[in-house]
């Protein structure tokens, strides 16, 4: 069959326009969109009347039950008020039956209760007193019994002492020495283990003693390594003579940054004393040494004396 010019330019053009249509659907029409876009609406519980109650979804297969038995109308019948005969309970005192004297009850309670507790408590803290005021005894006779020693051994001393000075003086006649006073004693001092304790170049029987150093008549320290810069005098009461040495705890900026009176060779316990020596020493202070401990302890001992 021969196509005429006209005819296959028809058949071409036809071609041609299906195809571009083909395309298009194929780019256009057929493209899904990704991420597809997101179905719009809200859920439902799934069930089978418009009311409900319960938080458990109901079984499937009871279902039509409960539709029964929602459905059902049930008539309302008005009860028919009767008098009631009340009966007769014997009290047979089993049980415990709420009155208007159940508040008092728990109240007269609770007071019992704090009251027990109260007394608990209180006999606990005179029990506290009591050992206190033990201890501050034991304390008080001890220091007693330290203080009795502390005079008869100054005693002795000042008897030795005026021996050894007539003796010196006999002695010195003939070239003896200050130190040399006729004693036959073999250690002195207010610490511990055997020795005279003092400077060689002190005075014999001042009863001054203190390895650090002194400032001054009736104060002197003992702090290894350092040097007192200020030791104020304590106010003195002047109600009673005695010597109160004082435990102080120096930092290395030599600041007195704890005092204790009336440690081991103190010979009163004179309240008066004791904290005239306290204020003292908290007053002290020391050289700076950044050699030395954070905190350094050592004493402080005054002797108070009557004049």
């Amino acid at each position: 069959m021969t196509l005429t010019n006209s005819e296959r330019t028809g058949l071409i053009a036809t071609v041609l326009f299906h195809a571009v249509v083909l395309l298009l659907l194929l780019y256009l029409g057929f493209v899904t969109p990704f991420p597809p876009p997101q179905e719009e609406g809200f859920l439902i519980d799934f069930g089978n009347t418009e009311t409900g109650l319960g938080l458990n979804e109901p079984s499937a297969a009871r279902a039509p039950e409960i539709v029964a038995a929602a459905k059902k109308v049930v008539p309302v019948v008005k009860p028919v008020a009767r008098p009631q005969n009340t009966p007769k309970v014997e009290d047979n005192g089993a049980e415990d039956l709420l009155t208007q004297e159940y508040e008092k009850t728990v109240a007269m309670a609770a007071r019992a209760k704090k009251k027990v507790f109260d007394e608990k408590k209180a006999k606990i803290e005179e029990e506290q007193r009591i050992k206190a005021r033990e201890e501050q005894q034991q304390r008080v006779e001890a220091l007693e019994i330290q203080r009795a020693e502390a005079e008869e051994k100054r005693v002795a001393q000042e008897k030795e002492a005026k021996i050894g000075a007539i003796n010196s003086r006999a002695k010195n006649a003939f070239g003896g020495g200050k130190a040399d006073n006729g004693s036959k004693s073999t250690g002195q001092g207010n610490t511990y283990g055997r020795g005279n304790q003092g400077s060689p170049d002190g005075t014999p029987g001042a009863n001054q003693y203190g390895l650090g150093g002194g400032a001054g008549k009736g104060i002197s320290y003992s702090l290894s390594g350092r040097n007192a810069r200020s030791l104020p005098k304590p106010t003195f009461p002047g109600n009673e003579s005695g010597i109160v040495v004082v435990e102080v705890t120096v930092d290395k900026f030599g600041k007195v940054t704890k005092a204790l009176p009336g440690i081991k060779g103190s010979n009163t316990v004179n309240t008066d004393l004791l904290e005239a020596a306290k204020k003292a020493a908290l007053a002290a202070s020391f050289n700076s040494d950044e050699n030395a401990p954070a905190f350094q302890k050592g004493t402080i001992t005054y002797h108070f004396i009557l004049q």
